[in-house]
């Protein structure tokens, strides 16, 4: 399986108990990284002289972070898309990284510029050759611009893999199943209302207002990984400028907690969902249906 994400931490927020499980099945996981992260907020107060608007460090300082949360979830096939440095993070909406020479979410630019990012993906497709592809929806979840291109690039990188004509030296290959990665908000609504949560330090909104938590009739996938949350735990505390945890909480920079939790949510956006099922009708393996 190859997974897209934006942002060193990103793979392990969203599905590192998923890429835990699959490698210790023994499955081939592969991850790409699109940028290093530079925008990141820092929450060790002695590293705060790397932040982009002082030493400016915090992108070569997180590829290590990122290697030892990679340990930590026995994933040893990592890659950052173009090189490390060839994309930056781009920041929040609004903010002036958006503009960057070479913030990830100007890949779209112009025609010639995406393409070319694209490439870059394809090439990667084609040299894994995944069953199954996972990155974000077409709205990156919450918003973030550089998880939307994510999902462009991811997307069309797809699809020029499998084609004969797409010029690249590397042979065509067709993915099985591709998915968005999701956040169930009855998951979260459950988790957040246990006493736990509050004693945890972190804020709970009082109206669960979690950006991107999606109903369940939504979710075509639940991946009970559950016995790698340890290891997700372990991955988390291993990029500690941008996660805190405390018991079975963590929260990033805004301190709003959420659930460390093992299973992990997923929609299929292209292949067929098969069994085994859970009790809320949903897939409960990534692989499942794949020859």
């Amino acid at each position: 399986m190859l997974l897209v994400h934006a942002h060193p931490d990103d793979e392990t927020i969203g599905t590192g108990a998923t890429m835990a499980r699959y490698a210790a099945e023994g499955a081939h996981v592969s991850l790409l990284t699109c940028t290093l992260g530079e925008y990141g907020e820092i929450l060790v107060p002695a590293l705060r002289e790397l932040e982009w608007d002082k030493g400016d460090q915090l992108g070569g300082y997180r590829i290590g972070e990122l290697r030892a949360a990679l340990g930590a979830l026995g994933v040893g096939d990592h890659r950052f898309l173009g090189g490390a440095g060839r994309f930056s993070d781009s920041g929040m909406v609004g903010m002036p990284a958006n503009q960057g020479r070479r913030a990830f979410c100007r890949a779209s630019a112009d025609a010639g510029a995406f393409d070319a990012t694209v490439a870059l993906v394809v090439d990667v497709v084609r040299t894994v050759r995944p069953q199954v592809v996972v990155t974000y929806d077409p709205d990156g979840q919450y918003g973030h611009p550089d998880h939307i291109m994510a999902n462009r690039v991811t997307t069309a990188a797809i699809a020029s893999a499998a084609d004969d004509a797409y010029g690249t030296a590397l042979p065509p290959w067709t993915v099985a199943k591709f998915y968005w990665t999701a956040l169930s908000a009855a998951a979260l609504r459950t988790a957040m209302s246990a006493p736990a949560a509050a004693r945890s330090g972190f804020d709970v909104p009082a109206e669960m207002d979690y950006p991107g938590a999606l109903d369940d009739a939504s979710i075509t996938t639940a991946v009970d990984a559950g016995a790698f949350v340890l290891a997700k735990g372990a991955a988390m505390r291993a990029h500690a400028t941008q996660i805190t945890v405390r018991g079975d909480f963590y929260a990033l920079s805004n301190n709003v907690g959420m659930p460390l939790t093992g299973v992990e949510y997923f929609r299929l956006a292209e292949g067929r969902t098969a069994g085994p099922f859970d009790a809320q009708g949903r897939e409960t393996d990534l692989f499942a249906g794949v020859a």
